[in-house]
């Protein structure tokens, strides 16, 4: 299993900011970042987001990914982890999806999940959503570190 290591982390938020900082479109940025930490978290196997949708009600759209396609382009708020994470407004951490009875499956390789929402002034805009090929992998550390590069990716909406 691997971890995200302290000095890991620091490298990831500080190229995070660095992409941020570019003069690029909003998707372009979530794609890089998608990029960054399919590259450099050995564990995550598809990165991608899902923003809400402003047309439809309660209602999350396939944004920017890396990773296989999948059917899943459009979840309904409380359906599936991204469904549950936008409903709640809280990071859900599946370490067996096997065992979770409202998930979605994208692939017969997903083991594990993280969901992390996108909140700004306590309304959803998205979600950052990571699938992981191997069970219990998505440890405290990836966890910190995705809900601050959520906190960051805010000032993009």
């Amino acid at each position: 299993m691997s971890t995200t290591t302290v000095q890991n982390k620091e490298q990831i938020i500080t190229k995070v900011d660095e992409i941020l900082d570019r003069q690029v479109s909003r998707d372009e940025k979530l794609f890089a970042i998608c990029e960054l930490l399919d590259d450099d978290v050995d564990v995550f196997d598809w990165v991608g987001f899902y923003l809400v949708d402003p047309e439809a009600e309660r209602e999350l759209v396939l944004g920017p990914y890396v990773g296989e396609p999948t059917d899943h382009t459009r979840i309904p708020f409380g359906k599936g982890i991204c469904g549950q994470a936008a409903e709640s407004l809280e990071t859900f951490v599946v370490q067996d999806v096997s065992k979770e009875d409202n998930y979605l499956a994208c692939s017969i390789d997903v083991k594990a999940e993280i969901v992390v929402p996108i909140l700004k002034d306590g309304t959803l805009l998205g979600e950052l959503d990571i699938d992981s090929h191997t069970k219990g992998s998505i440890t405290e550390d990836h966890r910190d570190m995705l809900e601050e590069i959520c906190q960051k990716i805010v000032k993009e909406f």
